[in-house]
């Protein structure tokens, strides 16, 4: 009688276990998430990877047909942050139940605005924010349930679900410029907006994307009245230049060559040359060697300025004169000394 009794209270225990949800205990289907950025859009799935354990998945534990929770457990939620479009069709900001409908031929992809049921027993359609239609492909078997993101490019991507030896990839994308947009302004409205960094930052946003060059110009205003630097004086003389604002451009460009330290109108220069502007890289050099002559650096811009007008031995002299002043850094030394080699050879290291 005691034997039988001790046996009756494991069972009434082993199935309260089994069907605890209090308390944080182990799950057979284990949480996983994984997450992408996009540009400045957080995208994150939550959800539950069930294992095929040997048993018939598609059309047996999951039926062709019937509304399923694509994970395990709780709803699988898909989270983001700025709209995007899937498989070609919006989706707000948000936090939203994950569905699929399996088919043999097509799945469908549901977006429930209900987000914190259980499964999909509940599933209502009316509540859904988007449904899209995607087909399945074939892949390598995979015991557990998993979400990945593929085909990564910096606006969107592919996300595919695989389980068993079955692939069903949707595609996402998001508007990395207006996400962009709408970050920096939301940021600008914190402490960020008392530092000249943060304005300049998003005023040379608008000018590398030539978008919004307007408001691109009053940040860059804003960044000079919180302290005027050669940085965002000659992002606001580059804006002033696509706005087609070329005296206002100029007189800009002239105030920052006025207040840059050599370094900064140094590194301006090499910018220039690198994008090809080449009578803006010679001003530059020219106003460094002009305004610091005795400078290492002044010294290495007037070289540059002499080689690209082939006038070499000139160049040769001033690098001399730029390692004797003992101020080029070790870091630079073999750089300026392989200038020097070229110079001396009568080849125009600019190239």
């Amino acid at each position: 009688m005691g034997m039988y009794r001790g046996a009756g209270i494991c069972l009434f225990l082993a199935s309260l276990a089994g069907a605890q949800t209090m308390m944080t205990l182990p799950e057979a289907s284990q949480q996983a998430s994984v997450s992408q950025r996009l540009g400045v859009t957080e995208i994150t799935i939550n959800y539950h990877r069930p294992l095929v354990g040997g048993r018939k998945v598609w059309g047996g534990l999951v039926p062709y047909g019937q509304v399923w929770r694509a994970g395990a457990n709780e709803n699988t939620t898909f989270q983001v942050t700025d709209p995007i479009t899937v498989e070609g069709k919006p989706l707000p900001a948000g936090t939203y139940g994950l569905h699929m409908m399996p088919g043999t031929d097509s799945w469908e992809i549901i977006f429930s605005k209900n987000s914190t049921s259980w499964g999909s027993f509940t599933y209502d359609k009316a509540e859904d924010a988007l449904r899209v239609t995607v087909k399945p492909q074939s892949t390598d078997f995979h015991d557990a349930l998993t979400y990945d993101f593929d085909a990564v490019k910096p606006g969107s991507a592919v996300v595919t679900l695989r389980w068993e030896k079955l692939a069903v990839p949707f595609s996402v994308a998001v508007d990395t410029i207006d996400a962009t947009l709408r970050n920096l302004r939301r940021e600008l409205r914190g402490g960020k907006q008392y530092n000249w960094t943060g304005w300049d930052e998003a005023a040379n946003f608008c000018l590398q994307n030539k978008t919004n060059l307007d408001e691109g110009l009053h940040w860059a205003d804003l960044s000079i009245q919180n302290e005027e630097r050669f940085e965002n004086t000659m992002t606001r003389a580059g804006l002033l230049e696509a706005l087609n604002r070329g005296t206002d451009a100029k007189a800009a460009y002239d105030h920052a060559m006025k207040i840059g330290n050599a370094t900064q109108i140094y590194f301006f220069g090499r910018q220039m040359q690198a994008e090809k502007r080449d009578a803006l890289a010679m001003a530059a050099f020219g106003t460094v060697a002009t305004r610091f002559p005795d400078l290492w650096f002044g010294h290495l811009a007037q070289a540059r300025v002499d080689a690209a007008a082939g006038k070499f031995d000139d160049a040769a002299k001033h690098l001399l004169a730029a390692l004797a002043s003992g101020g080029v850094p070790d870091a630079s030394k073999a750089a300026v000394e392989g200038y020097l080699k070229k110079a001396q050879a009568g080849q125009d290291f600019n190239r």
